[in-house]
């Protein structure tokens, strides 16, 4: 049988940071008041000549060099994407032509902060069902491009950044499973709606209800990974969830009888930033040595839509 497997990640934040303090020159907030609420010291944000396929190429090129792989042989490109380059053509296509990688099937998930999640569940099955052999996928957001910075629930939580994986087909199982869900009647809650007008688009959101919502949710998530797997919350070697809030993530890690020191948490320095959230903090996880060969991992996300997800993968 043909499992799916990490083999590389890698990542890229821009180099500009905004802090709270920097915010408490915009808004009407304060450091200590975004940090009890959130969780967020600081988060990084795009130059204005960069674009979010321009992140997506540095976390993707990290990632093909830990894999230790030919980018020609790459046969699968998906990008998990709010904030694409253009309407069209997708972010993998430009993605694609940077890379310099002919030929292979390209395409974005729009997931938004599930979309990584979203992706790795379709790059598994393509791997499964030896549809692909070698698939580059990628979380990109460039969320301050949709954020209101007048909106002082909205703008302290977003950030910018990209992570990037590459999966290869494996004889060992690596994504165990992977499991994914959606519930449209919400989709007022949290959104980014058109304007008539024509002025900028940008994020609008319910926060205490998205909150609410978010923990009830992963709480059941949670509870549908190790029953599939037939595992206990003592398999769980690290939890490594999307970063919206630290209070979220306190509760699943209770949930799961984890202590933080098992979560991989980067909210503090990125900020949410949607679909890269999760690959990014899994690359630090590695790349700082935490998450070791053969441990269980476990992956949630909760984003607008609403969407949510997971995935158990051995590393």
């Amino acid at each position: 049988m043909s499992f799916s497997k990490i083999i590389g990640t890698g990542s890229y934040l821009p180099e500009k940071i905004l802090t709270n303090h920097d915010l408490e020159k915009l808004l009407d907030t304060s450091d200590e008041w975004i940090t009890t609420r959130t969780g967020i010291k600081q988060r990084h944000i795009i130059d204005k000549d960069q674009k979010t396929s321009d992140m997506a190429y540095e976390a993707a090129i990290k990632a093909i060099n830990a894999a230790k792989i030919d980018k020609n042989t790459i046969d699968l490109i998906i990008v998990a994407t709010t904030t694409p380059d253009k309407v069209f053509p997708s972010t993998a296509c430009t993605l694609q032509n940077k890379l310099e990688i002919d030929g292979c099937p390209a395409f974005d998930v729009q997931a938004v902060c599930s979309g990584f999640i979203y992706g790795l569940s379709i790059a598994d099955k393509y791997i499964k069902t030896r549809s692909a052999r070698t698939v580059l996928l990628v979380g990109v957001d460039a969320m301050s491009t949709i954020t209101d910075y007048t909106d002082r629930g909205n703008a302290i939580l977003w950030g910018d950044g990209a992570g990037a994986v590459v999966l290869s087909n494996s004889h060992e199982p690596g994504i165990l499973s992977t499991h994914i869900h959606a519930q449209g009647k919400y989709e007022d809650m949290l959104h980014v709606p058109r304007k008539i007008d024509q002025s900028k688009d940008t994020i609008e959101m319910v926060g205490n209800q998205v909150f609410k919502i978010a923990v009830k949710t992963l709480d059941k998530i949670v509870d549908e990974t190790l029953e599939a797997n037939n595992l206990r919350k003592s398999d769980i070697d690290w939890l490594v969830p999307h970063q919206a809030n630290i209070r979220i993530l306190e509760a699943t890690a209770k949930k799961l009888s984890l202590s933080m020191d098992k979560v991989i948490v980067t909210i503090d320095r990125h900020g949410n930033t949607s679909a890269a959230s999760i690959p990014l903090a899994l690359d630090e996880g590695i790349q700082a040595s935490k998450i070791l060969p053969d441990q269980l991992v476990l992956m949630e996300a909760f984003g607008g839509g609403f969407t949510w997800g997971s995935a158990l993968i051995r590393i």
